[in-house]
């Protein structure tokens, strides 16, 4: 029998994780998941019966080969302390955004640890996760890792692990900024008199399909942009007003400040 997998947390994202590995062919058995708050508990093995569902650690999740972390940054310590000394021969995979790779190995006493900062559209098997991986991770472990994420959308791999701010300022916080800008055009929308519902469908269905079409070509969204965008016409009229409200100097601002943001955070969850 495979050795199972171990999940420390059984909330949104763990659960679109154990989703894709279930349909990936895992067996429900095969993953256990420590999840101390009872109504998620009931959730999850309602989702996905069979599931082994714990209420608190016990020493059997020594028997786990890969580990993934997805407690809130702020509850590690508490959800890692009962787990000291269990954990060293596993590979760890954290999706906590804030919680640096040291910290990890001091609290788990393994080397062998991938951070991962993914996003919400994974839910719907959609997202992009960015990883890195320490030293002691092998090329087994990283096709591990990627396997295991694949089910929730893309992966890409930086060497650096504060390059992870970044990730988590442009794609762990990007799809905010996106609703934002919907939520923008939709009020638009209702003020030239459409309803809310159409403006809402217009303006998902339009960057959805603007997305699609950026991930599919292989010319810069410079160049996507200055095709749609003809001198004296209604998107020259749009643009020109974005730049005079110097919107992409704010965009990059505040990109800026997600990145800041999440250096401190690591600096404050640190030891």
């Amino acid at each position: 029998m495979s050795s199972p997998i171990a999940f420390i947390g059984g909330g949104n994202m763990a659960s679109a994780i154990i989703g894709g590995l279930l349909r990936a062919g895992l067996k429900p058995d095969r993953v256990w998941v420590v999840e101390p708050y009872e109504p998620q508990r009931a959730r999850l093995q309602t989702d996905f019966p069979g599931l082994h569902v714990l209420a608190a650690a016990e020493p059997s999740l020594a028997e786990a080969s890969l580990v993934v972390w997805a407690v809130k940054p702020q509850l590690f310590g508490e959800a890692a302390a009962p787990l000291a000394g269990l954990l060293q021969g596993a590979l760890h995979l954290s999706v906590m955004a804030g919680i640096r790779s040291d910290t990890l190995a001091a609290k788990t006493g393994s080397e062998r640890i991938v951070r991962a900062m993914p996003n919400t559209p994974a839910l719907i098997g959609q997202g992009i996760a960015g990883l890195f991986a320490r030293a002691a991770v092998s090329a087994e472990d990283r096709a591990r890792v990627e396997q295991v994420l694949a089910p929730t959308g893309r992966s890409l791999w930086v060497e650096a692990e504060a390059d992870l701010d970044a990730v988590t300022a442009l794609s762990g916080s990007g799809p905010a900024y996106f609703f934002y800008i919907v939520e923008a055009m939709t009020a638009a929308a209702v003020d030239m008199g459409l309803s809310e519902a159409q403006g809402r469908e217009l303006a998902l269905a339009t960057c959805g399909g603007a997305a699609a079409l950026g991930l599919a070509s292989s010319e810069s969204p410079t160049v996507l942009r200055e095709r749609v965008t003809s001198k004296g016409g209604t998107t020259f009229a749009a643009i020109s007003s974005l730049q005079a409200d110097q919107v992409g100097a704010a965009v990059q601002r505040a990109v800026r400040a997600a990145q800041q943001r999440a250096r401190e955070l690591g600096d404050e969850f640190a030891g």
